[in-house]
């Protein structure tokens, strides 16, 4: 299942070579489909605590969830 651009997500784990700690939050900006037996990725641009974008990184799909956005009651 492809998600949908701009979508806000989290990594799911540290990304070690970007500095990355799980739960770091990002905003998808293109999707990027592999062959046949590999992994398909997404582009994110990663927000700071203040909501602004601070660097572009490419990732495995495995590695990021969608953010549950719950419904105020």
């Amino acid at each position: 299942m492809q998600l949908e651009m701009f979508l806000e997500v989290d990594l799911k784990e540290d990304i070690a070579e970007y500095n990355l700690a799980k739960g770091a939050t990002a905003i998808i900006v293109d999707y990027c489909p592999r062959p046949e037996g590999q992994e398909d990725g997404y582009v994110l641009e990663m927000l700071n605590e203040e909501g602004e974008a601070f660097t572009v990184i490419a990732v495995a799909v495995s590695k990021i969830e969608p953010i549950a956005v719950s419904m105020p009651r």
